[in-house]
């Protein structure tokens, strides 16, 4: 079975940074290891709670939805910022939480995602530990398994896409499968709900503790293991994997023991020095390569695959996608066909023509400020809920009837070609590039979540290797990085005006690579390694691209309607009170100076409060007649490298401190004007009218 990560799994022993440890590591000892069953009856407990971990791109999101039926609770995992999702699924008439855990390759973490899947299995009171797995790269996964159930864990083994499994020619012998592990193992497809009933009744058979397998590591690791296992604190996990974990020497596990009694710790530390003096390679690689002879030994006989054509299309379009020569263009034809011509036509076109200049203009804004007038006989009130900054007639009109088409749209076309596939084989291609400026393909992640809001991008940079990429990646998303909204208006306003589009591609495409090329210089520290599984190529699913999208959708209007009120709130209070207009002048300078009307810089203002609501403001002076093409393209340049949002401020002095923050912000803010004042130089130097 072939495997494309591309990278050595084995060597991740000595790979990325360790997060500070954390107390209750080993706080609780087996409390979900009571009795699945209700007392002397055989019938499942109700409120059973069912963890779900996995690598990435195995499908766990898929199957989850299907145990679910939908997202019920996403939220942060207590003091950090990963994401995890828990559902409620019901069989039987029984009940069901189920947590949807962040990827993780084992249980010696490296990133932020992979310590806190490990927290959830040490510290969250479960029943059932689902391991999911990419039935095609069964090889590779195997050892996770195994090293769950040396855990001690109650796992069952969940073979999912096994569709694709069999398109390759792969047979998979279950039951035998199930025999050698001493645990349960579920083939299913989450995508059609294969299996997926079978699963539900596995889940509340309740599965044996733990299977009964060992793994032999070598004499050394064996009596290094032997002489500590008594030694270590309770936990979750079996004394045998705490041990293990201790001779990789991981940071939470080592503090644990620090603190535990001088004289134990002691007689831990000096059995670790001992071994790592006995052994040629890090006590990380014998773990890994044993784990791995293991699950080969076990997979001996009970996977078989049929002779398949290797080199169909599936690998041609693996090959033109992820070379730079033919991989670029296609990028651009998804650029300019996905979010040029949809987001930009039909988005910002179409359905915004229809939304703002005729539901809202000829009904709902004369309507509201109709039934003000009469019901509220204090113009200062009177302006907080209709007239020109009112939270109906500013923040609704602009939330709903301008950004949201735009958002939508580019939710769908993004959840299209999430779903397809596509963005792995981005992050490979774009890795060479990263490299120059310090990065890897895997900031692909927060880099294209900034396409949809910098705020959450900003903390998804905590799922980076080093202190270094983090800063490199803030700075980056805060520059040149435009959210979902306004990016989406930019291309509305734009839509019939190639050259405008094109020069701003170009500008915050060389601007980003300039920054980012001089912070990966001034900053030290090395390129950090990179690797990434590819999932195959699929088809986009209606169900999967509806699911995405709907629920992006929920949170715009959770998160980001809010946001659009509250800030015709600080504008409505700033105006009243003279210090929106004092701003206003302020800005009226530098605006100038690039060649804008005063006007202008009430979008710049806007932008401070939400980048997108500032892109909004240009929207209303654009179709006023106010903006050249040359000017629009320098407004657009210099909106989008202006300071972020107040809300993604706020996030970035959180996450690198407000020395960092207000580093950048000193730096954005002349930038902006500089590169927007170049551009209109230019632009008027060689009579160019785009």
């Amino acid at each position: 079975m072939k495997s494309e990560l591309h990278s050595c799994a084995g060597c991740r022993h000595h790979h990325g940074e360790h997060a500070a440890p954390r107390r209750g590591f080993f706080s609780r000892r087996h409390r979900h290891r009571a009795s699945c069953h209700g007392p002397e009856t055989g019938t499942p407990a109700a409120g059973r709670r069912v963890l779900m971990v996995g690598n990435p791109n195995d499908g766990k999101s898929a199957l989850f939805n299907r145990l679910t039926g939908r997202y019920v609770v996403v939220s942060n995992y207590p003091g950090t910022t990963v994401a995890v999702s828990q559902g409620r699924m019901r069989h039987e008439g029984a009940d069901y939480t189920v947590v949807d855990t962040p990827g993780m390759y084992s249980l010696y973490p490296i990133t932020e995602e992979e310590r806190v899947a490990r927290r959830m299995l040490l510290e969250e009171d479960h029943e059932v530990v689902l391991h999911v797995v990419d039935a095609k790269n069964l090889s590779r996964m195997l050892p996770f398994t195994i090293q769950l159930i040396e855990a001690g864990l109650p796992v069952i083994l969940v073979l999912n896409i096994m569709d694709e499994a069999r398109q390759q020619g792969l047979a998979i012998d279950t039951e035998g499968l199930a025999r050698k592990l001493g645990i349960p193992v579920v083939p299913t497809v989450s995508i059609s709900g294969e299996g997926i009933r079978r699963l539900k009744e596995t889940i509340a058979s309740c599965p044996d503790r733990s299977g009964r397998l060992s793994v032999d590591y070598g004499l050394p690791i064996e009596r290094a293991a032997r002489e500590i296992a008594g030694q270590m604190p309770e936990s979750s996990f079996s004394s045998r994997a705490s041990a293990l974990l201790a001779l990789q020497e991981d940071r939470d596990v080592l503090n644990m023991i620090s603190t535990g009694g001088s004289d134990r710790a002691q007689e831990i530390f000096s059995v670790l020095n001992r071994l790592k003096k006995e052994l040629a390679h890090p006590v990380g690689y014998y773990l890994t390569m044993g784990r791995q002879r293991r699950a080969e030994q076990i997979l001996n006989g009970l996977v078989t695959e049929q002779e398949t054509r290797k080199n169909g299309l599936p690998a041609l379009l693996d090959r033109l996608l992820m070379s730079p020569w033919t991989g670029i263009p296609i990028l651009i034809l998804v650029l300019y066909y996905g979010f040029y011509r949809f987001v930009g036509g039909f988005g910002a076109g179409t359905v915004v023509d229809f939304l703002e200049g005729h539901i809202f203009e000829t009904y709902f804004v004369p309507f509201v400020n109709g039934w003000s007038e009469r019901l509220i006989p204090w113009p200062v009130l009177r302006e907080l809920v209709a007239m020109d900054y009112g939270v109906l007639t500013l923040g609704v009109r602009y939330a709903v009837a301008i950004v949201m088409p735009i958002v939508g749209a580019f939710f769908l076309v993004f959840s299209v070609v999430e779903d397809s596939g596509y963005l792995p084989r981005l992050s490979m291609l774009i890795d060479r590039v990263f490299k120059r400026i310090g990065l890897s393909g895997r900031a692909v992640i927060p880099m294209t979540l900034g396409f949809g809001c910098g705020t959450m991008a900003t903390m998804v940079t905590r799922t980076l290797e080093s202190v270094r990429e983090r800063v490199i990646a803030t700075v980056l998303l805060a520059l040149a990085i435009p959210c979902s909204a306004q990016l989406g208006v930019i291309f509305g306003l734009a839509a019939n005006a190639p050259g405008v589009i094109v020069t701003w591609i170009t500008t915050v495409a060389l601007m980003f690579l300039f920054i980012g090329f001089l912070t990966a210089r001034i900053l030290p520290g090395r390129s950090p390694d990179f690797f990434m599984e590819l999932p195959p190529l699929r088809l986009p699913r209606l169900a999967n691209v509806w699911i995405k999208t709907s629920t992006r959708m929920r949170w715009y209007f959770v998160e980001i309607l809010p946001l659009f009120l509250l800030a015709s709130v600080i504008i409505w209070f700033g105006n009243i009170t003279g210090l929106f207009q004092g701003a206003l002048n302020l800005l009226g300078y530098p605006t100038r100076w690039i060649g804008l009307p005063a006007e202008a810089a009430q979008a710049f203002l806007f932008g401070f409060f939400r980048r997108d609501y500032g892109v909004a403001g240009l929207y209303d002076i654009h179709t006023g007649g106010a903006l050249t093409n040359n000017q629009l393209a320098v407004a657009t340049i210099t909106l989008t490298l202006f300071l972020p949002c107040v809300a993604q401020f706020l996030v970035m002095l959180k996450e690198r401190g407000w020395r960092v923050a207000m580093i950048v912000a000193g730096f954005v803010f002349p930038f902006a004007f500089v590169v927007g004042g170049a551009v209109n130089f230019v632009l008027n130097l060689f009579r160019i009218n785009l």
